[in-house]
Formats: C-alpha cells, structure tokens, sequence
C-alpha cells in the first residue's frame, strides 16, 4: 500500500490513536476525513489533514453511510478505511462476568462490531471494482487475551478481529487489504483510568508511536497489527495452555481486587 494521493477515512478520530493515525496518514501523502462524536475536535484534526471533518455516530448506519457518501463527492473514492471508533464500560465494581447492564452490552456490539460491517457495505464494493483498498478494525489485545473486569469489551473485540479475518477471506482475491490492528495499552482517555497493576505488566506507549506501527503494517500488508510485540507471545502461550492461561489472569483479577480493597474499579 502506497499512501501517497490515497482518499482515507478514520473514524473516532477525534482524539487518541485515531488522531495521531490520521495525522500519519496525512504525513505520508494522504488526505484524510475524520468523524467523532465529537464533531468540533473531529472538524479541527480533518483541517489539518487535508480533509473533512465532522460529527458522525457510527451506531447509525445510516449516519456512515451519508459521512462516505460525501467524502467520495467532495475528495474522491475511499482508498483506506479506519473503523477506529470504540467504547469499553467495565463490568462494575464487583466484576462479575456479566454483571453489566444490557445497554452497555448493546453500545459495545454496535459501536466495536457493527459499526465495522455498515462501514464495509458501503466501502467495500467501491474498492473491489477498482481492485484495491484497505479496511482496517482497531480491536484490541482485549480481543486476543481478554480484559479483566470488561467481559463485554473483550467479547465484542474478539468479534471484531474475527470480521476482519472475514473481510480478508472473502475480498482478498478483490485486491483488498484487510487488517485488525490489537493495541495493548495506549495513552488515552480510555486507558487513563485502568489499574496500575494492568498497565504495568507490559508498559505504555504513545498514540504517535501506536499510530507510526500501525501505518508500517498497513503499508506491508500484515494483517494482524500488534503495538506491543509481546500481546503475540501472550498469545502463543495461551494458545498452547489455555488453562495454565486461565490460572494466570484469575491470579492478576485477585491482584487486582485486592489493590482495590475488593473492587474491580
């Protein structure tokens, strides 16, 4: 994939990976249209971009659909697509496997999932006619190894990686890239409050930095993205031992309730 000319869309970039990704792409040659629910923000990343910018909630396809639908008339066909957009609400303070109400489960599986597949309806025909593209999902590690005290998080990450997996089987052959980036942790809001004893283990990075790994994998076509080359040894060993695996995260949940006086969050 050669950035240079190419039309992208991130959405969630307003802030985080999502900003510091557009700001990339912009960087090597792109020009870039940016959506958050954060409109204002979004509108400021996408000026600096070479872009649009503007509010876009990616629960209503319909909402996607009019965002690409504009995109393509005012800067050209879509050459890269960023699902990034994404939402994470714990299980509560007790931590209980599926102790989260059912709207937090809904806005997980729209916003990580579904959010995805109504992008890919209205993208995806374009680049197979022209032979070429990208889709790339921000999942997360959660997805490979699970989050501890988010069961709705890291089930609708690890349905979002297998849709990428998806796209990649069924419109390889098309000339399209398919791609599941699985950041560890990153600094951004949405990591701001997890617990030291999570963060620690194998460290932080910035979104910049998140963002410079992501775009090298883009531009070599490797399908699943890790910006912690670590998450792939965690997952070889749980691969080959789920349940030694299994004992080891149960033995970090006790870590942390008990860091928490017996409280997840």
């Amino acid at each position: 994939m050669d950035f240079n000319g190419k039309i992208a869309i991130v959405t969630g970039g307003a802030g985080g990976i999502g900003a510091a990704i557009a700001r990339g792409l912009h960087q090597r040659g792109c020009r870039v249209a940016v959506c958050d629910l954060d409109g204002a923000r979004a509108a400021k990343v996408a000026e600096s971009c070479g872009g649009i910018g503007k509010r876009v909630n990616v629960a209503d396809e319909g909402e996607i659909a009019v965002f690409i639908t504009e995109v393509e008339r005012k800067m050209g066909p879509v050459d890269l697509y960023f699902s990034n957009a994404g939402v994470g609400y714990t299980d509560g303070p007790v931590g209980g496997a599926a102790s989260a109400p059912n709207a937090n489960w809904k806005k997980d599986w729209q916003i990580n999932v579904m959010a995805s597949v109504y992008a890919a309806r209205h993208v995806l025909p374009g680049m197979a006619a022209r032979g070429s593209g990208a889709f790339v999902i921000t999942a997360s590690a959660a997805g490979l190894l699970a989050q501890i005290g988010d069961a709705a998080y890291s089930a609708t990450k690890a349905a979002a990686i297998s849709f990428a997996e998806s796209i990649a089987i069924s419109h390889g052959h098309e000339g399209i890239q398919a791609h599941a980036i699985c950041p560890q942790y990153v600094k951004t809001d949405m990591t701001k409050d997890l617990p030291e004893a999570m963060t620690a283990v194998d460290g932080m990075i910035t979104a910049d930095e998140a963002a410079a790994t992501i775009l090298d994998a883009v531009a070599e076509n490797r399908f699943l993205i890790l910006t912690h080359p670590v998450v792939g040894e965690h997952f070889a060993r749980k691969a080959g031992d789920r349940d030694r695996w299994l004992g080891g995260m149960r033995k970090l949940r006790r870590m942390i309730l008990e860091m928490n006086g017996g409280r997840m969050i």
